[in-house]
């Protein structure tokens, strides 16, 4: 047999033989890889978020209706 004799078999589940599978195939890896990420971050942001334990007390005079003396 000769090396540049090559028998080909078509493969249907192959992604590199169909154009359109392929390119949805990268659309939705890419869709959710990025809505992983952006529910990661979120995540992240939300167990980390500053919780006060202290009462914080607001002068009077800077309220949104606002007692002056």
């Amino acid at each position: 047999m000769d090396t540049n004799d090559l028998n080909l078999v078509d493969n249907p589940v192959d992604i590199e033989h169909n154009k359109p599978s392929k390119s949805r195939f990268l659309f939705l890896l890419g869709l959710f890889g990025f809505l992983l990420f952006a529910i990661g971050c979120n995540y992240g942001l939300w167990t980390r978020s500053f919780k006060s334990t202290e009462k914080i007390e607001v002068p009077e005079s800077t309220q949104y209706t606002p007692k002056y003396k």
